[in-house]
């Protein structure tokens, strides 16, 4: 009985002469019997699967264009291809269909929308078919030009769709067994709004992104598949990253915009997860698994056991190949779809993430045309001129132990694997022993040669205390120094080349420092810079329980703070200046304090001789104004001290071109209350930061010579 009275409730509404009872929206209809139809202007849009359910958003309003152009050019849509997003998707226009273009992703049905009705469970409005969006234009018109309304039309799917007039248009969706019999479906249930255009419904429609693309940035996401506290994907994470950039350039680069200096940044997601958990690891590690606290454990083998993944020699080498040949893959397609960019290229990683990238990074050659690993060195060494081991060792005067190495089978490329301890169990004396592994260690290192592979007997990496004075040199239990090795601690795995040259390097919440120290790494060396990439920014929040610094592993001898990233609107954030003003007054309430007691025990010490001389006690007096001024002086002195402390620049070495390395931002007033409650969330936060995102737009457009249009303070 309810949607029979809720039926005819609606009967009245479909007179065409407003009661004085009628509601606001029959006082808003317009009447006119003369007025003219006018053809409704599409919109396209795109249909997304959002947690099971069917969500359509509509493409910017210049892709819009360019596909409504292609569909009314003339020709046949079948195989005309249409980019959109900025050059991220394809749409197909024969088949209503969108594909991504770098990545991977579920292929997405496109329409070309005119008719709308409202959604069951929200407020979002869902595009009819076209097909029957033609069928509702054409009796829209006819109802218009003749003056003719209620119009009834049965949809497809057996729904009611009523035109009481130009205003009122509603929708009714069928009932469950009301046409058992085979009877007509009546309008029965809750109606539903039904709106002709989008420019009658709210939705928020973008105006496109600028064509010309400036710098092209990889980012990497960290253990598990999803990148937030919302379990989204790396790709859906860089998408709100591109968006924030995208809203910074026309805030904070609008001279440049306005010149036409600039165009935009291209983020491009990099998924390593995948590919790793596709070899068949998940289905190995199911079977091992316990059947208790399932959700939990199920967890822990996505997520937290890709970090055991990467310290395993066979998992290591499947992640970095996958980082890497993503890399080189997405880049060589994007040169073929962009063929006019000149723009240099960086590399972001968040988590584990960067720590892939700063290995990777650590063991490129320094030009693109060197050998891609240890492997090709003895080709390399044995080609033109170079010397023998016969004639190495007559060089250093060593010739008589030519015949050990020889009945040993060791020639120069196992001579320059040997240990102190390898050469001593051959037979080979002290000092000998020192001349050939000094010879061999200079060699290498004039040579560039990065990171020979230093293997025990049991064939795994020999972990040894590094020496401070080199970014990771070491010595073999005897105390020898051994040769340069970029990859202390790291499996052994042979790290593939990117094809390209990163300009910066940037790394969101990341624990590079804590795995170098676990290596076994304690300092790292000021000279030392990465082979390809001249930029290193260690952007962290300071709740992130997963990050690290990198800067006093550079100079552990002096303590100082991290830099601190401004807030995109300018200064600090307001608590964190109320509460170095509370220090400062603080502070100069315990200096004034002190020299007031020092001047009160002056005084009470003098007062204890009275029999000095008249002489004396003039010159006291003359001396007291004197000692009054020094003390405070002390005091300004030691505060000016400290405040010059922060003032002269610290030299942290060549890793970020002699600039800072550590970048911290500021945490918001309600993560300050309690910085435990916010941890987790701290370390997914860099996807939305504007702060983040603002300092790494500025710092790749500094190298173009383009500056932000007011300097943040």
């Amino acid at each position: 009985m309810s949607s029979v009275e809720s039926h005819q409730e609606q009967l009245p509404h479909s007179d065409p002469t407003p009661s004085p009872n009628s509601c606001s929206s029959f006082e808003l209809i317009d009447m006119d019997a003369s007025s003219l139809y006018e053809p409704v202007s599409p919109h396209w849009f795109y249909c997304k699967i959002v947690d099971s359910k069917e969500t359509w958003i509509p493409f910017n309003s210049e892709d819009s264009q360019l596909l409504e152009e292609a569909y009314g050019s003339g020709k046949d849509c079948n195989g005309r291809v249409v980019p959109t997003d900025g050059g991220r998707y394809d749409v197909h226009l024969g088949e209503r269909m969108r594909y991504a273009v770098y990545w991977d992703e579920l292929a997405s049905e496109v329409r070309r929308c005119t008719w709308f009705y409202k959604g069951d469970k929200d407020n979002k409005y869902v595009p009819y078919p076209e097909s029957f969006s033609q069928v509702l234009e054409e009796t829209y018109m006819l109802a218009v030009t003749l003056d003719e309304w209620k119009k009834k039309l049965e949809s497809p799917n057996r729904e009611i769709i009523i035109l009481h007039n130009p205003k009122l248009m509603v929708h009714y969706q069928p009932v469950a067994g009301s046409d058992e019999w085979g009877s007509t479906p009546t309008e029965q249930g809750r109606p539903r709004t039904v709106k002709r255009g989008v420019e009658n419904i709210s939705v928020d429609i973008h105006c496109g992104e600028p064509l010309q693309i400036d710098h092209l940035v990889f980012v990497v996401h960290g253990i598990g598949p999803a990148c937030d506290l919302r379990f989204r994907s790396i790709v859906q994470c860089v998408n709100d990253f591109r968006s924030v950039s995208l809203n910074l350039l026309q805030t904070h680069f609008k001279k440049a915009q306005e010149n036409q200096q600039i165009g935009r940044v291209e983020f491009l997601p990099v998924n390593w997860h995948s590919p790793l958990h596709s070899t068949g690891v998940d289905v190995d590690l199911q079977r091992i698994t316990l059947p208790s606290i399932n959700r939990l454990r199920h967890f822990t083998n996505d997520t937290i056991l890709d970090v055991f993944f990467y310290n395993s020699p066979t998992y290591c080498q499947t992640i970095v190949d996958t980082v890497a040949s993503e890399m080189n893959r997405i880049y060589t397609l994007f040169l073929q779809r962009n063929p006019d960019f000149k723009g240099g290229v960086s590399i972001a990683g968040h988590s584990l993430g960067s720590l892939i990238l700063f290995d990777i990074l650590t063991n490129q050659k320094d030009s693109l045309g060197d050998v891609d690993s240890e492997k090709d060195l003895p080709n390399i060494k044995d080609q033109g001129d170079t010397p023998t081991l016969e004639e190495d060792l007559k060089k250093l005067q060593l010739s008589e132990f030519f015949s050990i190495f020889e009945k040993e089978k060791v020639d120069k490329e196992a001579l320059a694997l040997c240990t102190d301890k390898d050469l001593q169990e051959m037979g080979i004396p002290l000092g000998p022993r020192k001349k050939i592994l000094n010879y061999f260690r200079t060699r290498k290192n004039s040579m560039g040669i990065n990171r020979p592979t230093l293997q025990s007997d049991s064939g795994a990496n020999v972990s040894n205390i590094p020496k401070e004075s080199d970014f990771c040199s070491r010595c073999d239990g005897t105390g020898n120094d051994d040769y340069l090795d970029v990859g202390i601690g790291q499996v052994s795995v042979k790290y593939p080349r990117l094809i390209y040259k990163p300009e910066i390097f940037f790394a969101f919440g990341s624990p590079i420092g804590m795995f170098l120290t676990v290596r076994g790494l304690k300092r790292i060396d000021p000279n030392y810079k990465f082979p390809t990439c001249k930029g290193f920014f260690n952007i962290y929040h300071p709740f992130d329980p997963v990050a690290y610094r990198i800067e006093p592993m550079v100079v552990p001898g002096v303590e100082f703070e991290p830099m601190l990233i401004p807030h995109h609107k300018g200064r600090k954030r307001m608590h964190l200046e109320l509460r170095e003003g509370l220090t400062r007054m603080s502070m100069d309430l315990k200096n004034n304090l002190l020299g007031s007691l020092r001047m009160a025990w002056k005084s009470f010490t003098r007062a204890q001789y009275p029999a000095l001389q008249a002489s004396e006690t003039a010159e006291d007096t003359e001396a007291e104004p004197e000692s009054n001024s020094e003390k405070p002086s002390d005091v300004n002195i030691e505060e000016t001290s400290v405040a010059v402390k922060e003032v002269p620049p610290i030299n942290v070495g060549m890793l970020n071109g002699g600039q800072r390395i550590d970048y911290v931002l500021q945490e918001k007033p309600i993560e300050s209350f309690n910085e435990y409650l916010f941890a987790l969330q701290s370390h997914l936060c860099y996807w939305e930061s504007e702060d983040t995102v603002l300092l790494v737009l500025k710092e790749i457009y500094q190298t173009k010579g383009i500056f932000l249009d007011q300097p943040l303070q």
